[in-house]
């Protein structure tokens, strides 16, 4: 097939902020974890798909998850959280439970927000 460029998992971006590797982004309506640093203004690789950790925007009651929980990128506190809101994006949902005292969510990217 003479226009297939790659598979699609890792894609190469132009950082909209300063990443650190392993973070969050949002480029439109693409989320993406950087595999490495970047700064603003520069070529960024992430990956678009896959299960990562990321840390939650808060600890405590109302932070516990089952499997399955949908949830969203604040793009405010460049966290995690289980609640939509005004400064969120749908990113994926949770692959396994989290307690309230758990610091991070396991999310299974969506590959693209909703």
């Amino acid at each position: 097939m003479k226009n297939f460029l790659h598979a699609g998992r890792t894609c190469t971006f132009i950082a909209p902020y300063a990443v650190t590797a392993g973070a969050l982004f949002l480029v439109g309506s693409l989320v993406a974890v950087a595999n490495t640093d970047a700064a603003q203004g520069v070529e960024v690789e992430g990956d678009v798909e896959g299960v990562f950790t990321f840390p939650k925007t808060a600890t405590g009651n109302g932070t516990d998850a089952v499997a399955g929980t949908k949830v969203y990128f604040d793009t405010v506190l460049k966290a995690v959280t289980k609640t939509a809101g005004a400064n969120t994006v749908l990113i994926g949902a949770t692959t396994r439970d989290a307690t309230a005292a758990d610091a991070n969510y396991r999310v299974r990217l969506n590959g693209v927000t909703v």
